[in-house]
């Protein structure tokens, strides 16, 4: 979301959000401002966000590492993803209303979930499942959406077998049991102290990274799901059958994936040359590489809920800062070893 920090504006109509005002490959810290409260356009609602999912992604935009995929403006509202109560909505809106809780990916071009209000467009976003909490429905959008889009370029069939590289963090929280839900055979790895968390979500293999190396234990899958990038992918091209589907979400962006993006013909030229060597590891065994960058879904979304909702899906929180705590919250998530998704509490 592009926004203008001038205060010209009443303090009752400003709300407090976290802005990044220019890329940083070594990782900057956002500051936190006061700004006016979006308005909303016909399409879109107006979000009083409760809570905010912090994610790999949102230290990536900071670094600069996506900008080929969406170029941002200056200064930026950050965050991707959001639970929260609508409080407005566009003359256009016809499937949400005044109350409703509502989550969602940010869309791509307009995101600014760690902030105290948002205007969405009502195509990015659903009803949130009546069991969770907003802290426990915070940990779905970006990362169930992942999965979701991840597995329809994987069209599974049933008892396929899937390895989800590092499956302990937010990621294997959502894919392990949507992958489930579509009858695949699941495998992951991960540090032991994860093990009985990652079982009971459903794995049918847990591998100890520290003990238990997996090139050395499977081979002949069907889809490897890569959550480490560039280091593993030659090892996760080594356990994937002939013709199997690798989809990385840490790799390099490359032809295929330019064109699935409708990028521009420059882009698909770039990445094209990017992901080359990726595209040729795949080809020694007829394999087929794909990076995904996961947009914006609400229709994917109200899929994911009604998955969550008939199998009443626990999701996996690891620690919740204040937004006024958001680059301590990215600073754990840049480290790492996460035992599920890192929040922000934004509001009641």
């Amino acid at each position: 979301m592009t926004v203008d920090c001038t205060d010209n504006t009443d303090r009752s109509d400003n709300m407090k959000a976290a802005i990044l005002n220019g890329y940083d490959k070594k990782g900057c810290d956002l500051v936190i401002k006061d700004i006016p409260i979006p308005d909303v356009s016909e399409e879109e609602v107006l979000v009083k966000i409760r809570t905010a999912g912090v994610d790999p992604l949102d230290n990536m935009i900071i670094r600069g590492e996506v900008k080929m995929i969406v170029p941002y403006r200056f200064p930026l509202v950050m965050g991707n993803e959001f639970v929260g109560v609508i409080e407005k909505t566009g003359a256009g809106v016809t499937r949400f209303s005044v109350g409703d809780r509502v989550y969602g990916r940010m869309p791509l071009k307009k995101i600014g979930a760690f902030a105290e209000y948002a205007a969405i467009d009502q195509k990015a976003i659903a009803k949130v499942p009546e069991y969770l909490s907003d802290e426990e429905a915070a940990c779905i959008p970006l990362t169930a959406l992942t999965a979701l889009q991840a597995l329809d370029l994987m069209q599974p069939k049933l008892g396929e077998t899937l390895f989800i590289s590092g499956g302990t963090g937010s990621l294997g929280a959502m894919a392990i049991p949507i992958a489930k839900h579509y009858g695949m055979t699941v495998f992951t790895n991960g540090s032991a102290e994860n093990r009985e968390r990652v079982l009971a979500l459903g794995a049918d293999r847990f591998m100890d990274y520290k003990t238990e190396d997996y090139s050395q234990v499977l081979s002949e899958v069907d889809y490897v799901l890569d959550t480490l990038g560039d280091r593993e992918l030659p090892k996760e091209f080594g356990i994937l059958k002939n013709g199997g589907k690798l989809i990385s979400l840490r790799g390099m962006p490359n032809g295929e994936f330019a064109v699935r993006s409708d990028l521009p013909a420059y882009k698909r030229l770039l990445l094209g040359v990017a992901g080359r060597k990726y595209d040729r590891l795949a080809e020694k065994k007829k394999q087929k590489y794909y990076f995904i960058f996961v947009h914006e879904d609400g229709v994917g979304l109200e899929k994911i809920s009604e998955i969550f909702s008939r199998q009443k899906i626990e999701t996996s929180l690891d620690e919740q800062f204040s937004l006024d705590e958001v680059n301590a919250a990215l600073k754990k998530v840049a480290a790492g070893k996460s035992k599920g998704k890192t929040i922000l509490q934004i509001s009641r």
